[in-house]
């Protein structure tokens, strides 16, 4: 609505400025009052526009087209004439009616358009009938029809009280045809305007799981979640330590505020480093690197992603000291190797999933935190991977704050594993 009362501006400051150069007498301003209302009153179907049936905005919508037949069918009163009532039809002032017509098409509502074409019909009619009964027979008709007695039907052309029916309802059919051939345009558009929506809403929902650039790969396939595979995929479990002593010292209102806090600043960690947010736990998260799609630098993200982690509850922490609230502590655990990936779910639920030992260890690597007394824990099979990607030594690009822990037992393995483990950063 708003698109439709800027171009209605532009149109009647067009079509002032024509009058005035066409007609450059003082009578013409007659027009520009009439430019004004036509202003104000789609101001007022602005100001009064709703989603759905509107009965004041279609009233709106009445008075601009009796405006337009009032303008055009009313001899201007400031203009020294006494031609007949008739010649206003010369003119080819319902032309105009287009304009609005036009309008009425960036409601994107066929209904609209339609209603466009009934009443502007219909008030074209009733301006012809009234015209026909006012008229009444006028001199020129007769000093018309003697000059060209020899020549009859341009008599009948030429003489200036001679409403032309034919030509009148002629303009009515086309005028009809056109809303009409539009009215199926507004449909198209309306349902275009739909299923764009619909598509916006789905990147949305995606967007709650991938990060972005992942979602505008993701929009450009085909189906890409349906196919079950199997790939290597970085896997990232963190949260709270201690949550359940923290939880019990604050009020419900509190918990949930600090976890919504929490959640929000991992989220983004992972968003920040192209992984894919695959679930809430409680107050924690798992997050995957290469899905749905394996990149060249998983574990790289993975990794520099927990370190992200790691440097935002710090901060976060000095922000919870100045306010006197107790500092959070986290566990992160990440780990690398092949996964299930594909949707599971019934008819009415789907959920994609990332599944196998790979997510299992990383969970557990993760609890192996408290125990090692670290922030963060990878495993050997990360740290190899990160080599590869960058071709270097892995575990000498963990060297700096990290310490290695060999022989370390994950439960549901039957051989020990090495753990890189970095200390708190508080």
């Amino acid at each position: 609505m708003l698109l439709a009362f800027r171009a209605r501006l532009i149109a009647l400051f067009v079509i002032v400025v024509l009058l005035l150069f066409l007609n450059p007498r003082l009578d013409t301003l007659y027009y520009v009052v009439f430019a004004g209302l036509f202003g104000l009153n789609g101001w007022f179907q602005l100001r009064s526009a709703t989603v759905g049936r509107n009965r004041i905005e279609f009233l709106l919508l009445c008075v601009d087209l009796i405006l337009v037949a009032v303008a055009i069918l009313v001899p201007n009163p400031f203009h020294n004439t006494d031609w007949p009532l008739e010649m206003q039809y010369r003119f080819n002032g319902h032309t105009y009616f287009y304009i609005y017509l036009a309008l009425g098409t960036l409601a994107f509502s066929p209904r609209t358009v339609r209603a466009f074409a009934i009443v502007g019909g219909f008030i074209w009619l009733v301006g012809v009938g009234t015209v026909w009964l006012v008229s009444s027979p006028h001199a020129s008709s007769e000093l018309v029809t003697l000059a060209l007695s020899a020549y009859p039907i341009m008599g009948e052309i030429l003489d200036p009280g001679n409403l032309r029916f034919d030509q009148r309802v002629q303009e009515i059919v086309i005028f009809a045809t056109v809303a009409f051939i539009l009215s199926l345009t507004a449909q198209r558009f309306n349902g275009l305007l739909f299923e764009h929506a619909a598509v916006e809403r789905e990147r949305t929902n995606l967007a709650r799981y991938f990060s972005p650039n992942m979602v505008s790969q993701l929009s450009g396939n085909d189906e890409p979640l349906k196919q079950t595979k199997t790939q290597n995929v970085a896997v990232l479990f963190v949260d709270i330590v201690g949550f359940t002593t923290l939880a019990s010292k604050q009020s419900p209102e509190e918990v949930i505020d600090t976890l919504r806090e929490f959640q929000g600043l991992m989220e983004k960690c992972v968003f920040d480093h192209q992984g894919t947010l695959d679930k809430f736990l409680g107050d924690g998260l798992m997050a995957t690197f290469g899905t749905p799609i394996e990149g060249q630098s998983d574990a790289q993200n993975c990794f520099a992603c927990a370190q992200a982690m790691a440097a935002a509850v710090k901060d976060w922490n000095a922000q919870r000291a100045q306010n006197g609230q107790q500092e959070i502590r986290i566990g992160v655990g990440v780990h690398y190797g092949p996964c299930v990936l594909g949707d599971i779910g019934g008819e009415n639920r789907l959920e994609f999933a990332v599944i196998g030992d790979t997510v299992n260890i990383a969970s557990r690597v993760e609890a192996k935190t408290r125990e090692l007394g670290v922030e963060i824990a990878a495993t050997q099979s990360l740290v190899d991977r990160i080599a590869a990607e960058v071709q270097s030594d892995g575990s000498r690009s963990l060297e700096a704050g990290f310490e290695k822990f060999e022989d370390q037992s994950i439960r549901g393995l039957n051989t020990s594993i090495t753990l890189y483990g970095s200390r708190s950063l508080h």
